[in-house]
């Protein structure tokens, strides 16, 4: 089984405007809102590619019963923890003359509450995949996907970190399967702000020599390049056609670098599947189609 993990899930609430004005009254043209969370995008295309996922995580008030609702009817099976206090966040995803967001900050996470994931965590068996993406709530610590992953080791599990940081950096020694860092969160990383493509295979390798397994750095508009653990670099580019929508496409490319590599076990069509799915989300309002996503894929 697959389980995806988003901490502090939200409601995005997408806006589209003409333009947007600082300090005025703007009205939208057109309004809709999804379920988000970068797990949970994870759990959506991975669903579009016929598999299986469950979906862990913290839900509270109002905002966590639509987000768990939502889940029931995009049949995607979850097993969330009900927090008694506070609700969960509402991203609000401004797209005028650019793309602006504001996102929330979610609700607080005790100590027994982290203590109820864990064990849900320790269930997990031999040949599960577990894919760690996305913030940790405000008062968790960078530590908490550390040591989500240390409690995993000793049994056979692919573990996929998707966040960014020091929270990333902390997971290096726990030797995850596949991280995906972008090109901002790697220029983060080391403090590397003009980047060429040998820059970013630098800095990925240095990532594997900390631990990493292999390396998936999503570089936008030119696609995304792959340090895999045979010892070899692997490049795709992208499609040339109209972007509609930046929001989940990293969270795309995870789901299907995941169903490619575990219905083929190479890393070749794993990144082809992987910038199928980033790019048909990107050409698409909101997270990609079945049909999107191999229409793309046939093109590449």
């Amino acid at each position: 089984m697959i389980y995806t993990v988003t901490l502090n899930p939200s409601v995005d609430y997408v806006v589209h405007m003409n333009k947007f004005v600082s300090g005025v009254t703007n009205r939208t043209k057109d309004e809709e809102y999804y379920i988000g969370g970068k797990g949970i995008n994870v759990s959506y295309i991975l669903a579009q590619l016929g598999m299986e996922s469950t979906a862990l995580g913290f839900t509270a008030g109002f905002t966590g019963e639509e987000i768990e609702k939502g889940l029931e009817r995009m049949n995607i099976r979850s097993d969330f923890i009900r927090l008694e206090n506070g609700m969960s966040r509402i991203n609000i995803k401004i797209k005028a003359e650019t793309e602006s967001e504001i996102n929330g900050q979610g609700p607080s996470v005790g100590r027994e509450d982290m203590e109820r994931l864990l064990s849900k965590i320790d269930r997990l068996c031999d040949g599960d995949v577990i894919v760690l993406a996305g913030s940790v709530p405000k008062n968790a610590g960078d530590d908490t996907y550390e040591r989500i992953l240390r409690r995993l080791q000793g049994k056979n599990i692919m573990t996929v970190v998707d966040t960014a940081g020091q929270s990333l950096l902390n997971c290096l020694s726990c030797r995850p399967f596949l991280i995906k860092p972008n090109l901002l969160e790697l220029s983060d990383i080391f403090c590397m702000y003009e980047m060429n493509v040998q820059g970013v295979e630098l800095c990925a390798r240095r990532l594997m020599k900390n631990g990493a397994q292999n390396v998936l750095v999503s570089l936008g508009g030119n696609g995304a390049l792959l340090c895999a653990a045979d010892g070899r670099i692997y490049r795709s580019g992208t499609l040339k056609e109209k972007v509609l929508n930046t929001v989940g496409s990293g969270d795309s490319m995870v789901a299907g670098f995941i169903a490619g590599y575990l219905q083929q076990g190479d890393f070749g069509y794993a990144l082809r599947l992987g910038t199928a799915c980033g790019n048909a989300t990107a050409f698409s309002k909101g997270l990609a189609e079945k049909e999107k996503i191999y229409d793309v894929l046939a093109r590449l």
